[in-house]
Parts: C-alpha cells; sequence; structure tokens
C-alpha cells in the first residue's frame, strides 16, 4: 500500500468516525420538521411497499418458512394475518418484500436504497423494545444519512456490484444500532463490522431477472440485526472497514469528504425520491416521456401498436437496462424496451405494465424487440442526470417524439400528499384498510412523537383484511 493509499484510507477512516461520531451524538434530539417529514414519509412509503409485495407468490412462500421457524413473537411482518414472529425473522420477512415491486422510495444522488436497507431491522428493533414513534423517525433519519453518506463516499466506475447488496448490511446495523441507542464506539463497530459482511451481488443480476437480487435486503437486516448484538460484545468492524471492503475488495473508488460535508445542514433523507412507476428508476423519464406520446394517441387516428421503431435516447445507467426478453417480474423492471412497450401499449407505467402477464404477451415482445437504445448527448448535473428522449416511428415514416430531463418523485418534481397517500392506499388498503391513514397522520404530525411504536403498528394493522 503506497503513502498515496495510506492517506486516503486513513482519511477515509476518520470521516467514517466523524459521521458515526455525529449520529450516536444526535441520538435523542428534536429532527428539524422537514427532516421528520422526510422520515415518516420514507417510512411510510417502504412500510407500502412491504405490503404490495405479499402478494408475489414467492414472497409468502419465503415469509411462511420464517414464520415456521420461529418461536418468540416479537415484531410484525407486513402481509395478511399480520404475524409476528422474533424480530431477526420478522426483519427478514419484511426485508425479502421491500423492493420486491420496486415501488420503495430512493437515494438520488448515489445508487442507494437507503430504507429499504434500514427499515426492516429498525422498526423489527423497535417493536421489540416498545421504542416511541419519535425515537423511529429519529433513527430513519441519522441511519438514512449514514448508509447514503455511504453510497456517496464510495462510488462505483460502473454498475458492477448491485447497491443493496453494496449498503444493505450497512443501513440495518446502522438502524437496529441506532435504535437500541449504541454509543459511537459499539455503533461504529455494528456498521462497521456489517460492512465487512457486504456482498458481492452482481449489478447484472437485476437486469436478468435472477430474484436472489430481492433476498438481498433480507439477508442484510438479519445481518445488521447481528451486528448489533455482536458489537456489544467487541466482536466488530475497525473504522477503516468500509474503506478496505469497498475500494480494496469491491473496486469502488474513495470520496472521504462526503462522509462529513454539511453534515447536520444537509441531510441526506431530504434528497429522495418516491416512485409512482413500478421499475427501475434509470428508466422512470423515458416513462414520462412515453406517457406523454400515449396522450397524444387521443384523436390522432394512431395507435400504439403501429409503431415500427421505438428509440430511447437516455443517460449511462438507463443504457444498462438492455433485456430485450425479460424472464421474470424482476427483469422487466430493469428492462426499458420492456418498460417503455408496455408503457405505449398499455398507457401506464404502474405495476400493471409489469405483472407476469405481460412477460409473454404478443404485442408487447413485439415491440420490445424493435426498440434501440442510444446514449443522450446532453445528460446535465443533477437533476438534469437521468433524462431520456423517446421516438415513435410510425409505419407511415412519421414520428414522434417527447423528453423528459428529470423524472417527477425526486427534491426537484416531489410528489404531492395526494399522490403519495393514493399510492400508500392503493398498496396497502386490500390487506390493512386503516394502514394509509395512520401512516399519513404520522406524515402530517398529528400523532404524538411518544406514541409507541408497538402502539403504532396495532393501529395500522387493526381491521385487517
Amino acid at each position: 500500500m503506497n503513502s498515496d493509499t495510506n492517506d486516503v484510507r486513513a482519511r477515509t477512516a476518520a470521516a467514517f468516525r466523524g459521521l458515526i461520531e455525529w449520529s450516536a451524538g444526535r441520538l435523542g434530539q428534536d429532527l428539524p420538521e422537514h427532516v421528520r417529514r422526510r422520515a415518516a414519509l420514507v417510512l411510510a412509503d417502504d412500510i407500502g411497499a412491504m405490503v404490495a409485495a405479499t402478494a408475489e407468490p414467492q414472497v409468502l412462500l419465503a415469509q411462511n418458512a420464517f414464520e415456521q421457524d420461529s418461536a418468540s413473537r416479537e415484531a410484525t411482518v407486513f402481509r395478511h394475518g399480520a404475524p409476528r414472529l422474533d424480530r431477526y425473522s420478522a426483519a427478514a420477512a419484511n426485508g425479502v418484500a421491500a423492493t420486491w415491486c420496486e415501488l420503495d422510495e430512493g437515494f438520488r444522488a448515489a445508487p442507494c436504497h437507503a430504507g429499504a436497507y434500514l427499515l426492516p431491522a429498525l422498526l423489527a428493533e423497535a417493536e421489540r423494545r416498545a421504542a416511541t414513534l419519535g425515537d423511529v423517525l429519529n433513527a430513519v433519519a441519522l441511519a438514512y444519512e449514514i448508509t447514503a453518506r455511504c453510497a456517496l463516499a464510495f462510488p462505483f466506475g460502473s454498475m458492477r456490484v448491485h447497491p443493496h447488496a453494496a449498503f444493505a448490511t450497512v443501513g440495518a446495523a446502522a438502524g437496529a444500532g441506532l435504535i437500541r441507542g449504541l454509543d459511537a464506539r459499539a455503533l461504529l463497530g455494528a456498521v462497521s463490522g456489517a460492512a465487512s459482511m457486504s456482498f458481492a451481488g452482481p449489478y447484472n443480476h437485476a437486469v436478468e431477472g435472477a430474484l436472489v437480487r430481492n433476498a438481498w435486503t433480507a439477508a442484510g437486516a438479519w445481518i445488521g440485526l447481528r451486528s448489533a448484538d455482536w458489537a456489544s460484545f467487541g466482536i466488530a468492524g475497525i473504522d477503516a472497514t468500509v474503506y478496505d471492503v469497498f475500494v480494496n475488495c469491491l473496486g469502488a473508488e474513495a470520496v472521504p469528504e462526503a462522509l462529513v460535508d454539511e453534515l447536520g445542514s444537509r441531510w441526506a433523507i431530504a434528497g429522495g425520491y418516491h416512485k409512482v412507476f413500478a421499475c427501475c428508476q434509470y428508466a422512470h423519464s423515458a416513462v414520462e416521456a412515453s406517457l406523454e406520446l400515449v396522450n397524444r394517441l387521443e384523436g390522432s387516428g394512431r395507435a400504439a401498436a403501429d409503431i415500427a421503431e421505438l428509440a430511447v435516447e437516455t443517460h449511462p445507467k438507463g443504457l444498462t437496462l438492455t433485456n430485450v426478453a425479460p424472464e421474470t417480474g424482476l427483469a422487466a423492471k430493469f428492462s426499458m424496451p420492456h418498460a417503455v412497450a408496455a408503457t405505449a401499449l398499455l398507457g401506464t407505467g404502474g405495476a400493471r405494465a409489469f405483472a407476469d402477464d405481460t412477460l409473454a404477451e404478443p404485442r408487447i415482445a413485439a415491440l420490445r424487440s424493435r426498440v434501440r437504445l442510444l446514449p443522450h448527448t446532453a445528460v446535465g448535473e443533477w437533476p438534469k442526470d437521468r433524462p431520456a428522449r423517446v421516438t415513435w416511428r410510425f409505419r407511415d415514416g412519421e414520428e414522434w417524439t417527447a423528453a423528459c430531463e428529470s423524472a417527477r418523485g425526486g427534491a426537484d418534481q416531489p410528489f404531492d400528499d395526494a399522490t403519495l397517500l393514493a399510492k400508500l392506499s392503493e398498496n396497502t388498503c386490500g390487506v390493512f384498510p386503516r394502514m394509509a391513514m395512520t401512516l399519513a397522520a404520522a406524515v402530517a404530525g398529528e400523532t404524538s412523537l411518544r406514541r409507541p411504536w408497538p402502539a403504532v403498528v396495532q393501529d395500522m394493522i387493526s381491521g385487517a383484511a
């Protein structure tokens, strides 16, 4: 290791230490109102995504297995019947559902779904400990800070390692450690120890539809909880572990200052996004542009079935979504050809466009094969770093084009409360009729921060179908 490398490693270790010490020291202090509200929105949106996924047969089978093996009743699984399992099993059961439908929130400045990584472990531990709603929101905001800043500090030059594999254990350990109130030394040991157990999960597994990708958040939740246990016994990582794992082992770059720059004044959770399209966010701008073209069809005398060729000019991350023949719903969600073809023919980018029965639908399959992906020539800085331009060329040669510089849902174009509440209701009302109103009250600040989290859970699941 040369002197320059040693210097970067040392600076990274010091910055990581600073981030952890700040986070542990911030516990118990009131959050700024905009941060409290964002933490509640992340909480609501991601629980809704967990519930939505429990209609998937593989999710149900995995959750049933956790239920059969659980001997104690500490925390709730957000599915039909709301079974209570030991907290490790409950965290893993909710973790396997967290990203399944691609409806969970994400962090916009770096590839990272921090909420999905930290919430399964944090909520299981909060229920077992009877933490308050205020404790939960505080821990959500701080764990999000640790997780997102790690994603910013260790960028991958190419999409090799999937962020769910890289950062799920980090988020889970941060969430579990903070809700337990670990001091800075133990929290550093837990998060760094969990980082050493990150996964070398290939990014292309999402594009190819390998469903193990959806299990990384489940395994990460279990590891995060156990890392918090072990750190209390001295079984822990060190401050340089994150550098050694992400740079030396996984090949990321190191940006030490990203761990501490503007800490406390610029909150990572304020830079998140929410989805209404049930696919990878890299395709959202193309879906929005496609919907603009769909709206032009009315009264035009044309139909999407008349499209001879569909061209998508997209940003570098969008160019990775190349699968023309997805074999699973996950592969469809990570297929730009499927996203734009299904949106054109079905008129929606929601869950219906990525349902299993769309994979072999003849019209969608035929149009997928006529999609061309091209590099966008005007990729800008955030928030215009993921643009798309979509062109439909009809059989008679006429062309229609629509563009989207930045998809809705991020900090630059946030969804209004009505849109997010409608999404939450759609995801949850068939299983938990009162969940949406309970979480909406928490977002609005109408629920006392002193209300015990187990009581909030009971409010959410009461009247379950």
